[in-house]
């Protein structure tokens, strides 16, 4: 995988267009301007957390003694459902009134809308796919969460801009091409396990 597909996956996963009408939502109450002090605040939680399983991520799974290949069919399934999750949406209830009273913290914004378990089980998985490559994998996660970061920011001014139809489309283009990302992530995931299968054969 190249730098700029890693942060194309990267900025796909944590899904900052379809973030903006749940930050909207989960932000009605907060004052103006707070609102991007926030926002700024829950990005740089969901940083720490996906660096923390960034790098512990590989060590766990070395423990259950979980293998490449299965590690990268397992990824490409489950960024498969988020595509489809993504390209048909059935309704949620998201709670905002439960689960936001005043300002939020950490729940829902950090976690899960931006550091869920789709994007932590991804940036797990690239790392440990080729762990060597650290460095060009955590540049790649900074520069995604900017570009989240940036479009999250303005998600007051791109609802306005785009309306929901518009944010609608671009989240199901969005999930097109994760889909593509998972079949590819889950044929390479194969050919992985058959060529291990005919070297031990």
């Amino acid at each position: 995988m190249t730098f700029t597909a890693a942060v194309i996956l990267f900025i796909l996963v944590m899904d900052p267009l379809g973030g903006i009408p749940f930050f909207i939502a989960a932000l009605r109450k907060v004052p103006l301007e707070r609102k991007k002090k926030v926002i700024a605040r829950e990005m740089l939680i969901a940083l720490t957390f996906l660096i923390l399983f960034m790098f512990l991520g590989p060590k766990i799974l070395k423990l259950l003694s979980i293998s490449g290949p299965s590690l990268t069919i397992a990824g490409g399934i489950i960024l498969l459902l988020i595509a489809i999750k993504m390209i048909f949406p059935g309704h949620q209830d998201c709670g905002f009134e439960t689960l936001v009273q005043d300002e939020p913290l950490i729940v829902p914004l950090a976690i899960p809308y931006v550091s869920g378990p789709s994007a932590l089980a991804t940036v797990m998985l690239v790392v440990s796919r080729e762990p060597q490559r650290w460095p060009e994998w955590l540049l790649a996660l900074v520069v995604a969460w900017l570009i989240t970061g940036i479009i999250l920011m303005m998600c007051v001014e791109l609802e306005n801009i785009l309306g929901e139809r518009g944010v609608v489309a671009i989240e199901r283009l969005m999930g097109m091409i994760l889909t593509a990302i998972a079949v590819e992530m889950t044929l390479t995931g194969v050919h992985s396990y058959l060529t291990l299968l005919a070297e031990v054969g």
